[in-house]
């Protein structure tokens, strides 16, 4: 009985090794490709990295229940990579939107300030 639970807590560490070797090997790939970018990174790609990183992680801890955390990573990375760049696309095209709206309404006042000084110059004659 004493060398089942010994084997049942070298396999529980086992487990938090990989988990911890995981978490750390994507939060090394996060930082190295943060960092080593020349141009900031959008919000796609930005919704991509950590949408990877929560799926890796939460693929781990529900694989690690089951005792292969690693399939859980890579099978919970690339899902959650997918949905963070989804999010990040939408949040890429609003703001896209919202530019573009606030140069109409930037185009708006000029044509207005031009209009009002038209009218102040007609009003002097």
């Amino acid at each position: 009985m004493p060398n089942r639970l010994l084997k049942f807590t070298n396999r529980e560490v086992a487990v938090k090794s990989k988990m911890h070797l995981i978490s750390v090997s994507l939060s090394f790939l996060a930082l190295s490709l943060t960092l080593g970018c020349s141009e900031p990174l959008t919000k796609r790609e930005q919704g991509g990295l950590l949408g990877a990183g929560l799926g890796a992680g939460t693929g781990a801890i529900i694989g690690s229940t089951v005792g292969h955390a690693a399939v859980g990573a890579l099978i919970g990375g690339p899902i959650g990579l997918i949905g963070g760049a989804l999010i990040g696309d939408q949040l890429m095209g609003q703001d896209k939107k919202q530019q573009e709206q606030q140069q109409q309404i930037d185009q708006n006042n000029d044509e207005i300030q031009r209009l009002r000084n038209e009218n102040q110059r007609l009003r002097e004659q």
